[in-house]
């Protein structure tokens, strides 16, 4: 059976954070995924996953100032102080609160800076690898699409896989998001066959409009069974953002298989 996990940074968008929680569980989603947990404390946190019943699978490092435009750090020369700072946030945050992923942002720069940005990015990943290796916990890296992050670091997944492949370390693996890999790629099917002993964690929308998953160009009774075929049984995250309400919208999931 395919483990869902909602996105409650996308999913029940009208309602407070917190509440976001008992929402996907009454909607009979067990699981939760979010971005940025950080303005809430541990306690607080985990005091509403356990009394919703519901296992926080994964969250990401803190963007920076988004207002500037930024997106993660660990790709970032100059500010390493500050992404060491960042990771041990997350992983203090994943530690305590049972995630098993955390999603390692690599941060957003002009284009003649990437190849040194590059060597940064592997050593801070190298380096967060190795502290989160006694937690159980993976590192996922995930590459963005140009068209709604341009200047983002990695934006193909072959470009992820070189990079884990240079790191060289067992927790670190490749966040395939359908929605980015098919705006960049497309092939996702081969792509899926290609990739599969790096894939640490997956997620969906419907491409081009990133809402639920039974409209655009992608057929995902078709990804699911190539996700079958290839054995992944971890989460499925649903990144998406809904057309209406969360609960209406949660109807494809009686249709696609």
């Amino acid at each position: 059976m395919r483990r869902f996990t909602a996105n409650i940074s996308f999913m029940f968008a009208n309602r407070p954070f917190l509440d976001r929680i008992g929402a996907a569980k009454a909607c009979g989603l067990s699981h939760v995924e979010c971005h940025f947990p950080y303005e809430f404390p541990i306690a607080t946190l985990k005091e509403r996953l356990q009394s919703a019943g519901v296992t926080l699978t994964g969250l990401n490092t803190v963007p920076g100032d988004v207002a500037k435009g930024e997106w993660g750090m660990a790709g970032m020369p100059g500010r390493e102080a500050e992404f060491n700072r960042d990771f041990d946030q997350a992983l203090d945050y994943a530690s305590a609160l049972g995630a098993s992923v955390i999603h390692v942002m690599a941060g957003r720069l002009p284009p003649e800076r990437h190849r040194a940005a590059l060597k940064t990015y592997v050593a801070n990943i190298r380096a967060a690898a190795k502290k989160a290796a006694s937690t159980g916990i993976t590192l996922i890296l995930e590459p963005l699409n140009s068209r709604d992050m341009p200047n983002y670091l990695v934006s193909r997944s072959d470009d992820i896989v070189a990079i884990l492949k240079e790191i060289g370390e067992q927790n670190v693996k490749l966040l395939f998001d359908i929605y980015h890999v098919q705006i960049m790629e497309g092939d996702l099917i081969r792509r899926l066959e290609k990739h599969r002993d790096f894939i640490g964690h997956v997620q969906i929308a419907a491409v081009p409009s990133r809402a639920e998953p039974d409209e655009g160009e992608v057929n995902f009774s078709a990804i699911f069974a190539a996700l079958d075929a290839i054995g992944y049984n971890g989460p499925i995250g649903l990144e998406y953002k809904p057309r209406a309400k969360t609960e209406d919208g949660l109807r494809w999931m009686k249709t696609i298989r």
